[in-house]
C-alpha cells in the first residue's frame, strides 16, 4: 500500500512537472516574441534566461523518463573506499565524498553520513553515506564502480605526480513496506564506540552498530545516530540492501549464463578518470563523456556524466 501510495504521489509530481514546463515554454514564446516585436533588448534577453532555465528542466524530466528501473525512485546508500595508493586514495576517497554531497546539495537531495572510518593520516578509508529524495537511487547508482585519479600529490614534497583509486558501491534503501526474511541466529550484533568526523557522542558511549550476516559475510555499521537502537534500525536497512543486491545480481547472471566479475580498486578496473595533471579533464569510459573543468565536476558537476550513462545503458540494453 505504501508503495502504491508513492507511486500515485510521483505520477501526480510529476503531471505537475509537465503542466509547469508547459506554461514555461509558453513564456519564453510570448516573451521572445514581444521582444522581437518591441526591438527591446532587455526583453530578448529575459527570453534567452528563462528559455535556458526550460532547457534544463525540460532535460531534466526528459532523463528522468529512463529512470524506469525497480528501484530507481528510491532513496540510495552510498559506500566508498580507498584503493591503492594509501594516504592518496584516502584523500581521493574524501575528495569523492565532498563531491557526492555537493551534488545531493545542488539538486535538493538529504545527506547524511552513516558511517565513517577515518584514513591514518589523511582523508578516509571508508565511508557509508544515504541520500533521500525522488530518483536518488536512479541516478546514482550510474557511479557505482572504481574511480582514478591523476594529480601531482600534496603529500609528496617531491611533487611528483601519482595515481590513486577508490570505489564507490550503491545500493537501493528498501521502502518500509518490502520485507526480507532474516533469520535472527544468522546475525552476529556487535556495539562500539562511535570514531566518525565530529558529533558530541564520539567515543563517549557505545552506540555503534556493526551487523554481521554470518552466512554471507556481509558487514554493516552506522554510527551516525546518538542512539543505539536508531543506529540498529539503520544497519539493518543497510544489511537489508546489501542482501536484495546480491540476489539481484546473482538472478541476473543466472538468468545471463553469466558469472560476475570482481574488479579490484585498481589500474585498469576504472570507470572514470578525474585528472588534474598534465591537463585537467574528467572523462567516462563507459560513455566517453568528458568536462575539462575538473573544478566544476569536484564541486558536483556530474549530472552530465549520470545523463549519458543512463542513455547509454539504455542503448547496450536495446535488442
Amino acid at each position: 500500500m505504501q508503495k502504491i501510495q508513492r507511486e500515485s504521489k510521483q505520477l501526480q509530481a510529476t503531471v505537475d512537472r509537465f503542466e509547469k514546463l508547459q506554461a514555461n515554454y509558453d513564456d519564453v514564446v510570448t516573451l521572445a516574441q514581444l521582444g522581437v516585436e518591441e526591438q527591446e533588448e532587455s526583453v530578448v534577453a529575459e527570453a534567452e534566461k528563462l528559455a535556458e532555465d526550460f532547457t534544463a528542466a525540460y532535460e531534466r524530466m526528459r532523463i528522468e523518463t529512463l529512470l524506469n528501473g525497480e528501484y530507481d525512485l528510491n532513496n540510495a546508500i552510498v559506500t566508498l573506499h580507498s584503493g591503492a595508493g594509501g594516504t592518496e586514495s584516502c584523500d581521493w576517497a574524501n575528495m569523492l565524498l565532498r563531491m557526492y554531497s555537493h551534488w545531493a546539495e545542488k539538486n535538493h537531495y538529504a545527506f547524511e553520513v552513516l558511517d565513517y572510518l577515518p584514513g591514518e593520516e589523511a582523508g578516509v578509508k571508508s565511508v557509508t553515506f544515504h541520500v533521500s529524495g525522488d530518483y536518488a537511487y536512479g541516478y546514482l547508482r550510474c557511479e557505482k564502480g572504481v574511480h582514478r585519479l591523476v594529480r601531482i600529490s600534496p603529500f609528496d614534497a617531491s611533487g611528483r605526480r601519482h595515481t590513486s583509486f577508490a570505489s564507490c558501491d550503491v545500493m537501493p534503501e528498501l521502502a518500509d513496506d518490502v520485507k526480507m526474511e532474516i533469520d535472527p541466529d544468522d546475525l552476529r550484533i556487535d556495539t562500539y564506540r562511535s570514531s566518525g568526523a565530529g558529533g558530541q557522542h564520539v567515543n563517549k558511549t557505545e552506540s555503534a552498530i556493526r551487523i554481521t550476516h554470518v552466512p554471507t559475510g556481509i558487514v554493516v555499521q552506522c554510527q551516525n545516530e546518538r542512539s543505539q537502537f536508531k543506529n540498529r534500525d539503520m544497519a539493518m536497512k543497510m544489511l537489508m540492501a546489501k542482501l536484495n543486491e546480491n540476489k539481484r545480481q546473482a538472478k541476473m547472471e543466472k538468468m545471463q549464463g553469466i558469472r560476475g566479475e570482481v574488479k579490484d580498486i585498481a589500474w585498469g578496473s576504472q570507470i572514470r578518470s578525474y585528472v588534474f595533471h598534465p591537463y585537467s579533464m574528467a572523462k567516462d569510459h563507459r560513455t566517453n563523456a568528458e568536462s575539462g573543468n575538473i573544478q566544476a565536476v569536484m564541486d558536483g558537476n556530474i549530472d552530465m556524466f549520470m545523463n549519458a550513462y543512463l542513455v547509454w545503458s539504455k542503448q547496450e540494453c536495446a535488442p
